[in-house]
């Protein structure tokens, strides 16, 4: 077998060779006992490459061996270039579609083996990584201790860069378990580690993109909008693919606000053509249904593109609430004539099935939409009409208040006559 010692020559030689030949051209690279400064150049070099062609052909076991294989080499190049090639390596990985589980059990291999030799520094972003995979794994109780524990530790060391991370990952955390109040909490404490140094704009647009969605939370669209509009112009200076999320919220925002005919100029735009795609279809396609109040084309645009709209859970849960707000002005609309009116007759015009819509009207009910009462014995909605507040209670109410302010007035000129 040819032995390929690390040169650059070597390195030149994997570079023309097919992918199979080159790997095992780096793998031997790799295994040259040379310690000099210039054969650890080439290795680094090597690493590098060898990473991109497992990552090329999907052997995301092969990364993980390789990055254990490693660990002796680390100890003779400085701490911060052993720091690069490992998160390098665990990037790489994140690459393969698929590997979330992999990834974890990597990076817990890793927080163990640094813990072991005391490369905090490494430790703690090995950690955040950790976290976050964990959470997009849905495992929320795991990842909560993880920071909990990793967020003091940072605070001691006051590394504001990490702590905007962690503090950032954080409140997407308490958001994904519906805690907002600690959600805001984390992302103001984001917020305020951000503006003590200078933040990496794609950080920043990360920043905005969380305030965007609370804000959107809690039903404060203008707010949402601004600070989905500030996202996007930083992911779009720096051709992020998380831009056209924040434009897709942007659009979603418009909806809300009930100005869905801005939406088609926002798509038409400079910056919005160019990720014309299935995402902001989606969106126009909501805000034609929108427009015209239809039912029919709403439930057409959410079958249509439902991994769009019902997968991403950001813009399914504002959706489910503008449906029903669709739904509750087209039963007003249906009801306004009649005093009484099959319940059947009622879904047939809307197009639901009947025990759907009964339920709706009794929700309507209850929430005091209109006043009626459904009986269900005939299978009718009962509608009465609205109530007239007689003028007399209220003009009696402010009597009696008038009459209190002349009771206190008095008491008070007395109490002043007997002093």
């Amino acid at each position: 077998m040819v032995s390929y010692p690390a040169t650059t020559e070597t390195i030149a030689l994997a570079q023309e060779a097919n992918s199979s030949e080159a790997i095992q051209i780096l793998y031997q690279v790799l295994e040259d006992p040379s310690s000099s400064p210039e054969a650890l150049r080439i290795k680094e070099q090597a690493i590098t490459n060898l990473c991109d062609r497992l990552t090329e052909e999907k052997r995301g076991e092969d990364l993980r061996t390789l990055l254990t294989k490693l660990r002796p080499f680390f100890s003779l190049i400085p701490k911060a270039k052993t720091a690069k090639i490992v998160r390098g390596i665990i990037d790489a990985v994140a690459k393969i579609p698929g590997t979330t589980d992999l990834q974890i059990t990597l990076c817990k291999e890793m927080v163990e083996w640094t813990r072991a030799e005391k490369r905090t520094f490494l430790r703690q972003r090995v950690e955040a990584r950790l976290a976050a995979l964990l959470m997009e794994n849905k495992e929320y109780v795991e990842a909560l201790a993880l920071l909990s524990t990793l967020v003091k530790e940072v605070r001691r060391l006051d590394d504001k860069l990490l702590l905007v991370d962690i503090d950032l990952l954080e409140s997407k955390l308490h958001f994904s378990l519906r805690n907002l109040p600690k959600a805001k909490a984390a992302l103001t404490a984001a917020r305020t580690a951000a503006n003590a140094i200078y933040v990496p704009p794609a950080q920043q647009g990360t920043i905005d993109l969380q305030s965007g969605i609370l804000h959107a939370e809690e039903k404060d669209y203008k707010t949402g909008y601004s600070y989905f509009f500030e996202a996007f112009e930083s992911f779009n200076a720096l051709g992020d693919p998380r831009a056209v999320f924040s434009l897709k919220y942007m659009l979603l925002c418009k909806i809300m606000v009930s100005q869905a005919d801005d939406v088609a100029g926002i798509i038409s735009s400079k910056a919005g053509l160019q990720y014309v795609g299935s995402d902001l279809d989606a969106m126009k396609a909501v805000a034609d249904a929108h427009s015209k109040r239809s039912l029919k084309l709403f439930e057409n645009a959410l079958g249509d593109y439902k991994a769009q709209l019902e997968d991403d859970p950001i813009v399914h849960r504002h959706l489910s609430s503008l449906y029903d707000t669709l739904l509750e002005q087209n039963l007003c609309r249906l009801i306004e004539p009649f005093s009484r009116v099959e319940i059947g007759h009622i879904a047939e015009l809307i197009g639901l099935p009947l025990d759907h819509v009964e339920k709706k009207l009794s929700q309507m009910i209850l929430d005091k939409k209109f006043a009626g009462t459904l009986d269900q014995g005939a299978g009718c909605l009962i509608i009465f009409e609205d109530p007239k507040a007689d003028a007399i209670y209220s003009a009696t109410l402010d009597t009696i208040a008038n009459m209190g302010k002349v009771v206190d007035s008095l008491y008070v000129r007395s109490a002043k006559i007997m002093s």
